[in-house]
């Protein structure tokens, strides 16, 4: 199968571009380089030191003897789109090309408008390349679980049932952003849902949790190695704890810390990936898959990071500081999850299986996030 991942270069995007070429996929890709540029604007890098693209690619075909097929371009200019899209004639296009931040898109307008028009226009972009060049080709856009926001009910996946004053509809579950930048990823999935109802492009929708991790097995030598960010505006609060464990910092969850999500470790995401891809969706079908393993609280992430951390002699103190964003720190969560298991998803690294994984390698690269460590600490306000 001919796979496109827009976001080549992302998280998210290198080891999955090596994941699928390594088991058979014919990989192509695209990436304009943003992320590398957005973090070093905001005075970080990532505690992994990446390969420029063009090494990447080169090491990946001395380790594996496979060729990557990479374009570089953004994908909010149309004509870029249609072109790639038009000339590789992908089957399937995996969507992973925007800003993935919350704290970015809530900085100020520009920021705000910068993460809404590479977010919603390059999406939409891709939309209109597969309907007019290929139309039978499935999308699998990521969401995030995000969208949902933390209702005080069980979170259906995609769609749910309603009564309403004695009659019945199936309907599309709440969204409930908690930023502009995930509102950019709602305003995708109602442009997705359109496209499939008026021009029949067959979808997957991805409510992915949280992605944890550094290593994947196809990482054979540091030049393969996917990017780890730790900073305020990038990093998760478990990338954070980690770095701060390392660099002996207090860990530091937001306010009361009772925030819940589902996490999932990055070797899990490419099975994920992987078992959506090679299992898509009938014709004209749009489908929603929650993605997620685990679900824990800002708390429980930083107690699992101190008890990993101190057993590799580091302190991993945990000291809960006032939070910056609007968003509640107390709630009910109970997500849905049944497609991927009924595909065959198994999860195989738990949270902590994972740690014991991620601590030691960075670790390695502890002077590269001391020199940053001004980063980690919240400066950016949901509010004025």
């Amino acid at each position: 199968m001919k796979v496109m991942i827009m976001g080549m270069d992302g998280y998210l995007g290198w080891p999955l571009s090596m994941y699928l070429s390594g088991r058979g996929h014919d990989v192509c890709g695209v990436d304009n380089m943003s992320r590398r540029k957005n973090v070093v604007e905001i005075g970080s890098w990532s505690a992994t030191p990446i390969k420029p693209i063009k090494r990447r690619l080169e090491a990946y075909k001395e380790a594996t003897g496979k060729d990557l097929t990479f374009y570089r371009g953004d994908l909010v200019e149309p004509s870029f789109v249609d072109v790639v899209v038009e000339k590789e004639k992908p089957d399937c296009i995996v969507h992973l090309g925007e800003i993935p931040s919350a704290p970015y898109s809530m900085i100020d307008v520009e920021h705000c408008n910068y993460t809404h028009v590479n977010n919603v226009i390059g999406h939409n972009n891709i939309l209109f390349a597969i309907k007019d060049h290929v139309p039978n080709c499935h999308l699998l856009k990521l969401g995030t679980m995000g969208e949902y926001g933390t209702p005080n009910i069980d979170i259906a996946e995609g769609f749910f049932e309603v009564d309403y004053r004695g009659r019945k509809d199936k309907l599309p579950f709440p969204r409930q952003p908690g930023s502009w930048y995930h509102l950019t990823k709602v305003h995708d999935t109602w442009n997705l849902m359109f496209a499939n109802k008026i021009w029949g492009i067959r979808a997957t929708d991805v409510m992915q949790g949280v992605v944890h991790g550094v290593m994947t097995d196809d990482m054979v030598n540091d030049d393969l190695l996917t990017r780890f960010d730790f900073d305020e505006v990038w990093g998760t609060a478990i990338n954070r704890f980690c770095a701060q464990a390392v660099v002996g910092h207090e860990l530091t969850p937001y306010g009361k810390g009772g925030q819940t999500r589902g996490y999932l470790a990055l070797r899990d995401s490419m099975q994920c990936f992987k078992i959506a891809i090679e299992n898509p969706p009938d014709e004209r079908e749009y489908r929603v898959f929650n993605q997620y393993d685990e679900l824990y609280s800002v708390n429980d992430l930083a107690k699992y990071v101190s008890k990993v951390a101190e057993e590799y002699g580091l302190e991993g103190k945990i000291w809960n500081i006032e939070n910056p964003r609007v968003e509640a720190e107390e709630h009910y969560y109970n997500p849905d999850m049944e497609h991927l298991p009924n595909l065959g998803f198994k999860p195989t690294y738990t949270l902590e299986k994972e740690l014991h994984i991620t601590l030691p390698k960075l670790m390695e690269y502890k002077d590269r996030i001391e020199a940053k460590r001004d980063s980690i600490n919240p400066k950016i306000k949901w509010t004025a």
